[in-house]
This record gives C-alpha cells, structure tokens and sequence, in this order.
C-alpha cells in the first residue's frame, strides 16, 4: 500500500517541479545579475608638521575610494533610459526611476537586489537596496528595504495602494504604508542633561571605559594616552565619546512600526525630444501607537514626510539638449538626495 501511494504521489511532485522550474524562469527570465569593483584614488596625502621636539614632519595618507557591487534586477527600462544590452552594468549607474511608484511596465512584477560597500575618504559605507513591486492597472504593491550608510537612514517599508489611471500618462494613487526602523527621535541625553542645561561628559567617559589619571593624562578603555590636557580631551576626544554612546543608547532600543496613510501620483511622458518622468508620495497622517519611543512623541503630534523625484529631457535640435533629473527623501525629519542636470551639445 506505501509503495502504491508513493507511485501515485510521483506523477504529481514530477509536475510541481516543472511549474516551479517554469515559473523561476518566468520571473528571472530578462533580468541582470551584476558583480563589479570600483577603484579611484582619494584625497591627497597631507603633510603635518610639528616642533614639540624639533621640527618633525609627517604624512597623513587617505586609502583609495572604492565600491564594490552586487545585484539582480528586473526592472524594465523607461524610453530616456540607455539600453545597457550592448554595454556592461558596473553598479556606478544612477537610475533615479528605481526610486519612482509605478515602472513602465504595465503590469506584473519587477525587483531589484542591491549591495554596494564602499569606502569614501576614509569611511566606509554599506548601502543596499532591496525591493519587490506588482504592478496592475488599478493597484499596486511594493516591498522595500532601504540602507543609506552615507545619510544614515535604514528602513523596512510596505505599501497597498488603490491606482486610478487618468490615461496612460497620468494616474494617482492612495493606500496604506508600514515602516519598521529605529527610533529615530530618540533623543540619547534627554535623561543627562544638568538643570543648566550642561552634560556631565566626564561622567560618561568614564562609563564608556576612559579614565583621567595624574597630571591630567587621559587613556582610552585599552589603558593607552589619548591626551596629556583636559582642553586637548574635551576639544578632540569627547566628541567622538559622546556620538559613541549615542549610538549605543539608539542600537540598545527596538526598531518602531509606523502605519501611514499614504497619496500619491506618477506622471510620464516620452518622445523622441522630450521626456518628463515625476512622481511624488506624501504621508500627511500617522497612527499613534502609543510608544514611548515613537515619533510622536519627539515631534509633539503629527508630521508630514514625503519624497518625489523629477527626469526631464529637452532636445532643441541635433545638436543641443539640456537635462534634469533627481530624487529627494524626507522621512522623520531626515533627508537625502541626489541630483544632476546639464547640458549637452554635439558639434556635426
């Protein structure tokens, strides 16, 4: 009997193997995967001088700038976009549409898989960009995890919206968004500050494992001089001690939800001559959960985030044109963004 169900069980796992091969070449069919380095020098090396015993010279030298990139992509090009089927994908590429609500397919789903670590004068970076969106004529949904290293702002969004299309230029949507980050209003030395309004910085080096010894010499939590003054501490040391345990106040809570109402609208446009691209969301009401450490609480009520973002093209002729395209983000009273625009000319 075991024998006869499981020759009755093969015909059926032998067919749910096929769709799901069928239906991961469905979804991965078209896409770029992508893998790249990226190297350029960085700041110049700088030349100190010093004559606490004679004068002595030395350099401060900068590591070179690099990124390195990592990515899977679905998501189909709008008409001013370059066709990169004949020219390779090195991650450096802005695509300021990644960022819009509605990509220019007319339905179905896009994604993208995005790491990118970098290190930028010195620092270094780790940005990614993960998302997965179902395009249909009259909703859309989105899943979004977002990481800027640079801007310092990370967060997981969801969004459902109702979609009413005007026509296929213009249509406007209206939903529900969810957000997971941390509690970016929280204020690490509210509970620290002195009645006058001063910090009991000593107090807090001395928690983070710094230590004033005889003659005012200070080390650092490994027991090494970090400075022979209190002015040379206060000014150079200090700063850094404090943005540290700022950090650990922040990473020791939760990460917050936040449920939003959201509106928006996409509009897009393209001829040969001229294109414009915009779209923009705005979340003008907030549920207030109650939390303690919600934005609620620092803000005193209700706020207002938004993004957007602009492509514009222009050709007066053959030989002239003139662009603009950017994206600009405005959550929890943080924002980043990036712009360029500019001007072409080609001599016949």
């Amino acid at each position: 009997m075991r024998k006869l169900l499981l020759l009755l069980l093969i015909p059926f796992s032998v067919s749910g193997q096929i769709n799901v091969k069928d239906q991961i070449k469905k979804i991965t069919k078209f896409s770029t995967f992508y893998a790249a380095y990226n190297g350029n020098n960085s700041l110049s090396d700088v030349t100190n001088y010093s004559v606490t015993d004679g004068l002595t010279t030395t350099a401060t030298e900068t590591p070179y700038d690099y990124s390195a990139v990592f990515g899977i992509r679905k998501i189909q090009r709008f008409g001013y976009e370059p066709n990169i089927q004949n020219r390779f994908k090195n991650g450096t590429e802005n695509s300021f549409s990644d960022a819009a609500t509605i990509g220019s397919k007319s339905r179905g789903f896009e994604y993208l898989v995005e790491f990118d670590y970098r290190r930028q004068q010195g620092k270094e970076f780790l940005n990614q960009d993960h998302f997965v969106r179902y395009i249909a004529d009259s909703y859309v949904l989105k899943v979004e995890y977002l990481e800027d290293g640079f801007a310092d702002i990370g967060y997981f969004e969801s969004s459902e919206r109702l979609r009413h299309k005007f026509n296929r230029k213009f249509s406007i949507n209206m939903g529900a968004m969810q957000r997971i980050s941390e509690p970016y209003g929280f204020d690490p030395f509210e509970d620290r500050l002195r009645e006058d309004g001063s910090i009991p910085w000593m107090k807090i080096a001395t928690e983070m494992g710094y230590n004033r010894g005889i003659g005012d010499i200070y080390t650092d939590p490994n027991g090494e001089v970090i400075a022979n003054s209190t002015e040379v501490f206060k000014e150079v040391i200090v700063p850094q001690i404090l943005a540290d345990y700022a950090n650990i106040q922040r990473n020791a809570l939760p990460n917050k939800w936040e449920h939003s109402l959201v509106l928006g609208f996409d509009y897009y446009k393209y001829t040969k001559n001229f294109w414009l691209h915009s779209w923009a969301n705005l979340l003008p009401y907030h549920v207030d959960i109650e939390n303690d450490y919600s934005y609620h609480v620092f803000n005193g009520g209700q706020w207002i985030d938004y993004s957007g973002g602009l492509i514009f093209g222009y050709r007066f002729n053959r030989s002239l044109g003139i662009f603009a395209e950017g994206r600009y983000h405005q959550y929890w009273n943080r924002s980043w963004y990036e712009f360029s625009t500019g001007i072409n000319y080609i001599i016949l």
